[in-house]
């Protein structure tokens, strides 16, 4: 469903707080769903039309 989501030009980023409660790597994810920060989730709030969240 993610790959579907990126190949129509949908942006994904990984929670990186979460991935460490995981023990979760860069290698366990997706090509284009990189690790990332509460503050480019707050940028990417702010600027965005709609928010998907799952």
């Amino acid at each position: 469903m993610l790959k579907g989501f990126v190949r129509h030009g949908g942006q994904i980023a990984c929670c990186g707080t979460c991935l460490d409660a995981r023990g979760l790597t860069e290698d366990n994810l997706i090509d284009k769903a990189p690790r990332s920060s509460m503050e480019e989730l707050a940028s990417w709030t702010v600027d965005a039309d709609e928010v998907l969240t799952f």
